[in-house]
């Protein structure tokens, strides 16, 4: 039987056992209302049976066979919407999501984005992941798509983050998710955002995740405390402004023409990623459960946590670690002038065709005692341009993730009339 259909077989069985347990929650819920008892956790015997046969079907797969196939699964499947298929095989069951995210590799190691977390590690090393990025002018959205343009992905195309533009009184803000509809930051598909100052010449990436390096526990459970109501503000805080990037675009006092000059301090990661041997933080599961952990805690006090609004509280960077030697600074690439065609060019190896003020390159900026080679000095890290109309090609690597990119993208589609 081919992986295909011994993978279809298993998500219609998937599909088939949560209809068997939506069934028993719905019989529980009958019998207990209007009653003041406690119901069994099936009201029916042969469903309970049933369902146990069903879940010890696949869950009780011998783990060496089951290893063997969902490698074969994730070598056949390398590009979207195939690669669903390796989704599938982590929805069976716990035994099964464990040995496929042993399995399934990171970007960096492999080069393919896979589950949500793909999108906040970093990205491959030699070869770009490339995207692109469809503007919405009259709902003031940006979604980022996994492929090389419309034209050639069509309805394949695999979305990956969505932004929204909010302009506030004294700054602008774009809220990251992973889904178009819903930017909540109560969601769980909040994924961080951008907020850019007045002039709109300086830019914070907010993370909504906790730093690595945080001393709160990666799993998003804060320990219980005997002052809780002390120390959940202060965490609370952490998590919220997470500032990992800046973003300043230097300012064009004198109006003279000319390409904008861009500069993003990546306050996560080390100058020592980039060096011979070095490696980039790399988050392996999102820190849910902090936020309904505080709105559980106050709500039985009637008070409010004190993170829900952040917009006039000043977001400071991580501490630098002096093992790390600071941390990873990216310049815009200079471009130059071309006297026949009159404007200033870029080598963007065909992924741009439009001339834009926000086309850019970015490259990594080092001091010559950081020890970083020539190479790495001119390896283009991220690269952004216009192909069409509301249409314009993302293209990042190691050590930037997905998220990271995105975000310092959407800095270019603000206003900038003192840059200009």
């Amino acid at each position: 039987m081919p992986f295909r259909d011994f993978v279809r077989e298993l998500r219609g069985i998937r599909d088939g056992m949560g209809n068997i347990s939506r069934r028993g929650i719905d019989a529980k819920r009958n019998y207990c209302r209007g009653k003041s008892l406690i119901a069994p956790e099936l009201s029916s015997p042969a469903s309970s049976s049933l369902l146990v046969t069903e879940q010890s079907r696949w869950a009780n797969l011998p783990p060496e066979l089951l290893l063997d196939i969902i490698q074969r699964v994730e070598e056949s499947e390398t590009s979207w919407p195939a690669r669903r298929v390796v989704v599938a095989c982590a929805s069976v069951c716990r035994s099964w999501r464990k040995i496929t995210e042993e399995v399934v590799k990171t970007p960096e190691q492999c080069g393919w984005l896979t589950f949500p977390i793909s999108l906040k590690q970093p990205g491959p090393r030699e070869t770009p992941i490339q995207c692109f990025i469809k503007r919405e002018r009259a709902t003031s959205k940006y979604r980022l798509y996994l492929g090389l343009s419309p034209a050639l992905s069509g309805d394949m195309s695999k979305l990956l983050l969505a932004a929204k533009k909010i302009r506030r009184t004294t700054c602008t803000e774009f809220l990251i998710s992973l889904v178009t509809d819903d930017f909540s930051k109560a969601n769980n598909t909040y994924v961080g955002k951008l907020r850019s100052n007045f002039l709109g010449t300086k830019f914070m990436i907010l993370d909504s995740q906790l730093p690595l390096d945080s001393s709160l526990p990666l799993n998003g459970k804060l320990q219980p405390r005997i002052h809780s109501k002390q120390v959940l503000p202060k965490a609370a805080a952490a998590a919220a402004k997470n500032n990992v990037a800046t973003i300043s675009y230097e300012l064009n006092v004198l109006r003279t023409r000319g390409p904008r000059r861009m500069r993003c301090t990546l306050h996560s990661i080390p100058i020592s990623a980039i060096q011979e041997g070095g490696t980039a933080p790399t988050p392996l599961k999102f820190t849910y459960g902090l936020n309904e952990h505080l709105s559980t805690s106050y709500s039985s006090k009637g008070e409010k946590p004190g993170v829900e609004d952040d917009s006039n509280s000043d977001c400071k960077p991580l501490e630098p670690n002096h093992n790390t030697g600071g941390p990873l600074v990216l310049n815009n690439k200079a471009p130059r002038w071309h006297e026949q065609l009159q404007c200033w060019c870029l080598n963007f190896k065909g992924r741009v065709t439009v001339a834009s003020v926000k086309n850019f390159q970015l490259v990594a900026a080092a001091e010559p005692q950081q020890n970083v080679s020539a190479t790495e000095q001119d390896r283009v890290i991220l690269q952004f341009g216009k192909i069409g109309k509301d249409i314009f090609t993302m293209d990042y690597r190691y050590p930037l993730s997905a998220f990271q990119a995105f975000a310092i993208c959407l800095s270019s589609f603000d206003t900038k009339p003192a840059c200009e």
